[in-house]
């Protein structure tokens, strides 16, 4: 069962559950704008504000209400336990910020989903509503365990958005409001390859799943992944899996027939 809402509560709202949620039910919330505040018995007060995902576990004791003076929207869901939810088996009251654009848009995207389904209600409503919950738990789990710095992560980002496209170190220095020079430092220390050899070890290893895997040419691959020198990409690919693009394809078993 998923019972799913969006709301934009004043200063009067305040929910306490002095016995908690019911046996089956945990509690996901996104804050869009605003600020909130919840309260379990070992966590205290906690607050919470844009971009901040939150989670509650069933049977917990808890209060949650809008913090004075304010306003706060919020999408949350109700939902039964999910697999993913093995990450948070001891976890009573969770607030975790999702700390870049891309990462809340997912978030927001997956909430938009559990709405339209729980309302529309078709055939497979509840097991369509069951896998967005298991992927917001899924990205909360990992943005909990996230070593990089939010501005690496975001590089990284674009870098996958812009993989066939030039890329120009400047340009993303300046979408994560840092300087060239600071950029490429910070992103050698978090990963230990500069920008262009991550780019490029991203652009070999779509290249390899595509020779395996799409039955394109090795010279179509070279360019699908960006790669305007067919010599260059060779090089690249023969150095990163020690054989040619064509020996890759086959000494894949079915593959090179």
């Amino acid at each position: 069962m998923v019972i799913a809402d969006q709301f934009r509560e004043n200063d009067s709202y305040d929910m306490f559950r002095p016995d908690g949620l019911a046996d089956w039910e945990w509690l996901i919330c996104f804050t869009l704008d605003g600020d909130g505040e919840f309260w379990t018995p070992s966590a205290g007060w906690v607050r919470c504000k844009g971009g901040d995902m939150i989670l509650l576990r069933s049977g917990s004791r808890h209060r949650y209400r809008t913090v004075k003076g304010g306003t706060w929207r919020f999408v949350w869901a109700h939902y039964n336990r999910v697999p993913q939810g093995s990450y948070f088996a001891d976890t009573e009251l969770l607030v975790c910020p999702m700390e870049t654009g891309h990462r809340r848009k997912r978030v927001y995207r997956a909430f938009r989903n559990i709405l339209q389904h729980s309302r529309e209600r078709t055939l497979l409503w509840a097991e369509l509503c069951e896998v967005r919950i298991g992927e917001l738990l899924l990205m909360l789990a990992e943005q909990r365990n996230r070593s990089l710095d939010p501005r690496v992560e975001q590089v990284r980002h674009l870098l996958t958005l812009r993989m066939k496209e030039p890329v120009r170190i400047e340009e993303l220095a300046a979408a994560v409001g840092l300087s060239a020079s600071r950029l490429s430092h910070l992103f050698k220390e978090q990963t230990g390859m500069s920008v262009l050899q991550a780019l490029t070890e991203m652009r070999l290893r779509q290249a390899a799943l595509l020779l395996e895997h799409s039955g394109r040419s090795a010279t179509e691959v070279a360019y699908d992944v960006g790669f305007g020198d067919y010599r260059h990409f060779a090089s690249l690919f023969r150095r990163r899996y020690g054989v040619s693009p064509r020996g890759y394809v086959q000494s894949r078993p079915g593959l090179g027939r």
